[in-house]
């Protein structure tokens, strides 16, 4: 009996190392700052003509003044000014995607100097320039973007109209950040194949990249996250935040994309109070809507942004 109970107790002892062995890789692989060589083989992104390739010799050509700020936590974040040769008072600050810069957003750049607005690409934390050890996934970063806005105000004045635009991961940054409580310099927000929440995105990838299921792996997990980088996976919710928001928002996904599930976006729509509409792109990928349809997504955009940007 004593020898049965023993066994028992090695048993349970050495799953447990295994499920926090486990769930430390699994922080080490999408929390941790490092490269993610996952996303070069993963079949459900596009390899070729991502929006962010397109305009590249464009920003080369810009002035680009880089800006240095500093978080509530104490990060050197870091962003990316590209002024409009017009006078404006109009300013975007575009977010960019999982391991991505600010600089990948040039695509965003393009079209938004060419409707006469000044351009703001920040980096976000543990992301090119900017300080910081892990990927905050939008929950920390939209502090940040609180302070990327109250920036914008210190330089451009009272007078200026800010949209939040984001891709992906800043897609969903910039939802979690409509809802807290924001100026009224900031007028609208476009969000462009976000994800619900950090859990709904990494139980989605759980299975996709490994065949397993949520539990016990994702709350093991979150508990790492909370004990290295401060957050619980739960409470990054970006359902929750369009929940509270008042801002207009301009939701767009494509509904072949099988990275962040085309449903998330329906889910986010219809958690959304405010003002709102949704572009479903056809035929596009994860972040490919701006190529799946340049016209109609520009159409879409500039109609949108000029009711609520004057």
């Amino acid at each position: 009996m004593k020898t049965a109970i023993l066994i028992m107790m090695v048993v349970i002892v050495m799953l447990a190392l295994v499920l926090i062995a486990a769930s430390v890789y699994l922080y080490n692989v999408s929390i941790y700052r490092s490269k993610k060589d996952f996303m070069n083989v993963d079949p459900n992104l596009l390899k070729t003509s991502q929006p962010w390739e397109s305009a590249t010799d464009w920003l080369q050509e810009q002035p680009i003044r880089t800006i240095q700020i500093k978080s509530d936590d104490g990060l050197q974040l870091a962003g990316h000014y590209i002024p409009s040769p017009e006078d404006s008072n109009k300013v975007v600050i575009l977010a960019h995607g999982y391991s991505g810069q600010g600089r990948d957003m040039s695509n965003f750049a393009k079209l938004y100097q060419e409707l006469g607005y000044h351009v703001l690409m920040p980096d976000d934390r543990g992301h090119g320039q900017s300080e910081g050890h892990y990927i905050g996934f939008g929950w920390h970063d939209r502090k940040d973007y609180l302070k990327w806005i109250d920036y914008v105000i210190a330089s451009h004045g009272e007078g200026s109209q800010i949209i939040l635009h984001g891709i992906s991961m800043g897609g969903a940054t910039v939802l979690m950040t409509s809802g807290e409580p924001l100026p009224e310099q900031v007028k609208c927000i476009v969000s462009d194949c976000a994800y619900t929440s950090v859990k709904d995105i990494l139980t989605y990838q759980l299975k996709e990249m490994y065949k397993l299921p949520a539990f016990p792996l994702i709350p093991l997990t979150s508990l790492v996250c909370r004990l290295r980088a401060g957050y619980f996976f739960g409470e990054a919710s970006a359902l929750e935040q369009v929940s509270r928001t008042k801002l207009p928002i301009l939701f767009i996904h494509g509904n072949e994309d099988r990275f962040v599930p085309y449903d998330m976006v329906h889910r986010l729509y219809e958690a959304a109070g405010s003002e709102k509409e949704l572009l479903s792109v056809p035929h596009a990928q994860h972040g490919n809507a701006f190529f799946a349809d340049k016209e109609g997504y520009g159409s879409k955009l500039t109609s949108f942004v000029s009711r609520y940007v004057l």
